[in-house]
């Protein structure tokens, strides 16, 4: 029987700076369905929810919700529709209640005057009706991660909302609290809620979504029926067919130097579990995986901002031990996932942010030598071409690319021995990306070991000289040899072995 469409995206357009990211895609969405979103970084998911929701006005094509023709130019617009949205990044605030974090911007007043008893009602029948384990007047911070995502979701339900997009809402969850999330998907099924859900796991993909829409590339590739939905050939979808060998893979090569880092059986109990590796001197060695994967907290771990369960670490054949600081001191460098946030200090200038990890070669009974501090930020602006070409300009007045460099090349003034480089051109423009990947392998070609994590599979491919693939918090599959594929890592990234497929 034929399902009534809630939403139909027609021939919708979108460009950036004269960059078509959009073209001509299609998405229909019918009433009570779970509709599954796919496509590589870049294919054009994150675009089109945007302007489902408000956020970019699109170039073309027609949106139909309901039965009737719509404009969506704003946040508002989509929220009075009925589309509720949960982003990976939770939207709500710590220190408030429950009920306070659901009502807010839609309280219930008379002349001014808050409703609170019929807001807390309201809230509590919301809880009750999904058998949340949580009240309206607990406070938020004090919740687990999934409880604050149910919270999202009883956001998006206060407001009526016939469909909530759900964009990788089990990346931060661990197996149980998945679980909790899918029996919480089915029971809105069930009431008629219509759900978009975009992820990256197959697996999750192929137990909840009644069908799935890919994309690449900007472009609908096609819409699959349930009993279509096929892991390996969803991924050849994704990833497609025209893979040049200069760009869709690598011939790796086993490592011959000597160990540098040996990771032994390391365990942090519901992040990751007994991985093991060994990094060699001058080797570039790959991490890939899923969101959520642990691949971001065993570089930590490593680096020592994050404490571990169980096992060793060896660096240069002795237990490694101590404090970040001490560790920096043995020559470790740590470029994060988010530059912004923990990478540099914005309102500094490159000088003084080149110079936060080396104020202990910079200063002398506390009082720091300035004209080394000068120093070091233009040797660097010039070492790394840094545009502009002036050592005092804020780090926050950058573009991405430079702002990396920054990053980077308060690391490169220090006697390197191991360097963590986390996304390490995420959000950088292709020119960019080429002069990072020509730092990275300078250092490695003198001698320092690096760890790449990425989710850029042509990245991977691009830099690394061996890749480990990590899924659910263990390593599934190293490639330590031979030429491989994009698809090889995404179906190692998705549960799938290379090898047993094509037996």
């Amino acid at each position: 029987m034929a399902r009534e469409t809630l939403l139909q995206m027609s021939g919708i357009e979108k460009s950036f700076n004269g960059v078509r990211v959009l073209k001509g895609v299609d998405l229909n969405i019918a009433k009570g369905e779970v509709h599954a979103l796919m496509g590589e970084n870049g294919a054009g998911k994150s675009t089109l929810i945007k302007i489902l929701t408000g956020v970019y006005p699109k170039d073309g094509g027609v949106i139909h919700f309901n039965g009737s023709d719509c404009e969506i130019t704003s946040r508002n617009d989509s929220s009075k529709l009925g589309i509720g949205v949960i982003y990976q990044e939770l939207s709500l605030i710590p220190t408030l209640s429950v009920a306070q974090n659901i009502m807010l911007g839609k309280e219930n007043n008379v002349f001014g005057v808050l409703k609170i008893k019929e807001m807390h009602k309201k809230v509590k029948q919301l809880i009750e009706d999904y058998d949340f384990g949580f009240s309206p007047d607990d406070i938020v911070e004090t919740l687990s991660i999934a409880q604050r995502q149910m919270v999202e979701i009883l956001k998006a339900l206060s407001e009526d909302s016939s469909l909530i997009i759900m964009d990788e809402p089990t990346a931060s969850l661990s197996s149980k609290e998945s679980e909790q999330l899918f029996e919480i998907i089915c029971q809105l099924r069930e009431k008629g809620v219509s759900i978009l859900y975009i992820s990256h796991r197959l697996e999750e993909v192929f137990r909840l979504a009644d069908r799935l829409t890919v994309l690449r590339d900007g472009r609908k590739v096609d819409c699959l029926e349930k009993e279509q939905i096929d892991p390996s050939e969803v991924i050849r979808m994704m990833i497609g067919k025209e893979l040049s060998e200069s760009t869709a893979s690598n011939k790796l090569k086993k490592p011959t130097s000597e160990p540098m880092l040996e990771v032994k059986g390391i365990t942090r109990k519901g992040v990751f579990e007994n991985i093991h590796f060994t990094l060699h001197k001058g080797e570039i060695l790959g991490i890939g995986g899923l969101v959520g994967s642990g691949r971001t907290e065993v570089l930590r771990c490593i680096f020592g901002a994050d404490k571990y369960d169980s096992g060793t670490i060896e660096f240069e054949g002795k237990p490694l031990t101590g404090s970040v600081g001490q560790r920096i001191q043995k020559g470790f460098g740590l470029v994060p996932e988010d530059r912004r946030t923990q990478g540099f200090v914005p309102l500094l200038s490159i000088s003084r942010n080149v110079a936060i990890t080396n104020y202990d070669k910079l200063s002398k009974a506390s009082v720091v030598n300035l004209s080394e501090e000068k120093k070091i930020g233009v040797d660097t602006v010039r070492q790394l071409d840094i545009r502009p070409n002036n050592a005092a300009v804020p780090v926050g007045n950058l573009s991405g690319g430079n702002a990396q460099k920054v990053v980077l090349g308060k690391w490169l003034t220090r006697d390197l021995k191991v360097l963590l480089i986390d996304e390490p051109t995420a959000g950088i423009d292709v020119g960019a990306k080429d002069e990072i990947y020509k730092i990275i392998e300078n250092l490695a070609e003198n001698g320092v070991s690096v760890i790449l994590v990425s989710s850029d599979l042509q990245e991977l491919l691009r830099v690394s000289q061996r890749i480990l693939v990590f899924r659910k918090g263990h390593i599934f599959k190293e490639f330590s040899d031979g030429v491989i594929t994009q698809e090889d890592i995404l179906m190692a990234a998705s549960g799938i072995d290379g090898e047993e497929e094509s037996k």
